[in-house]
């Protein structure tokens, strides 16, 4: 299955190909037309797609399209103008595990590794509370994206984000030896839990819709209660489930992106900081994949401003290419290059 991918797409390029449905709606524009607004996406990248066809029944979320259409630029964003679409068929041969965005490691190793940390704590109260999240949380953390857009919207993405905060916090535990490693380290593997009932998702990572939880509470707030019957329910009571508790609601730093309280104490403080480093790096590795070498991308919104791809980039790729290839006895006049 060659064809073009999402993020190396420009505008006034033709595409033809097949891609992922992570949303599809037919709504009706200002003349009272009737068309389809889809989200499209491949392994690299989600795009807006546009049919001006009344008569196209939206394809079900998760469903595997063709579709053939240009690239153009609204708002300063791409999107793309389908004019043909269709199911494959068998001739096709399409494999859709091609296309789904996917964590780069398996969630069983991503969640083992969390379970290490949890065993390695010298906090029992802590252990118990994150060992009943988890479980709480059932098989639905092993496909959960982490956003519905953004950061880490790929399936196994709540696993990724978690596990990228954590060891970043266990980076950054030496600089800072005043602080409670168990309780940051629990407060990262806690933060995010409750996503697995804010939102709906589908095994794919492909999420539908917010839950009623979502809209009318959302994580911080739904994620307190996790923490308090996680505890309840492993009798565990005590200044940790206050702590760990303050974590999860403060987590987004400040009232306009959610958090009722700002963080009160370091270990609060620092993992706001790691939790808004990684979701920003991992939005911004995204851009940098669809923009080309040299040039600056669409705006993003959610981070208010455009981004700059550094020409380094081009040769730091280019010698990391060429460290792989060369012999082992070499490796070492590369050393310190990246």
């Amino acid at each position: 299955m060659r064809q073009l991918t999402v993020a190396s797409l420009s505008r006034d390029v033709k595409f033809e190909g097949f891609l992922l449905v992570r949303s599809a709606e037919q709504r009706t524009s200002s003349n009272g037309g009737k068309y389809l607004d889809m989200t499209l996406c491949d392994t690299t990248g989600d795009i807006n797609c546009k049919m001006w066809d009344g008569t196209v029944q939206p394809p079900r979320q998760g469903a595997v399209v063709k579709v053939r259409g240009t690239v153009q630029e609204y708002n300063g964003r791409l999107q793309l103008r389908v004019e043909r679409l269709r199911n494959p068929g068998p001739e096709d041969d399409v494999d859709a595990s091609q296309l789904m965005p996917c964590a780069p490691e398996k969630p069983e190793s991503m969640l083992n590794e969390i379970h290490r940390v949890i065993d390695s704590m010298h906090t029992p109260e802590l252990q118990k509370i994150l060992r009943e999240m988890i479980r709480m949380c059932g098989d639905r953390l092993n496909y959960y994206p982490a956003a519905q857009r953004v950061h880490h919207a790929e399936k196994s993405g709540l696993l990724h984000h978690t596990l990228s905060v954590l060891r970043a916090a266990e980076a950054m535990l030496p600089l800072y030896p005043f602080l409670d490693a168990d309780l940051l380290l629990a407060g990262c593997i806690a933060h995010d839990l409750s996503k697995t009932a804010e939102f709906i998702s589908d095994e794919a990572g492909n999420v539908s819709d917010y839950s009623a939880e979502g809209q009318l509470l959302g994580h911080l707030v739904h994620g307190v209660s996790q923490v308090q019957e996680a505890a309840r329910r492993c009798g565990v009571t005590g200044e940790y489930v206050l702590l760990l508790s303050h974590m999860v609601i403060s987590h987004h730093g400040q009232p306009d992106h959610g958090s009722p309280r700002p963080p009160m104490f370091p270990e609060a403080e620092m993992l706001h900081l790691l939790d808004d480093m990684d979701a920003k790096m991992n939005e911004m590795e995204g851009v940098m994949r669809r923009t080309p070498v040299g040039a600056f991308s669409e705006k993003i919104w959610s981070l208010d401003r455009r981004l700059y791809h550094p020409r380094t980039y081009a040769a730091l790729a280019a010698l990391a290419e060429e460290q792989a290839a060369a012999p082992a006895e070499n490796a070492s006049a590369y050393d310190g290059l990246l």
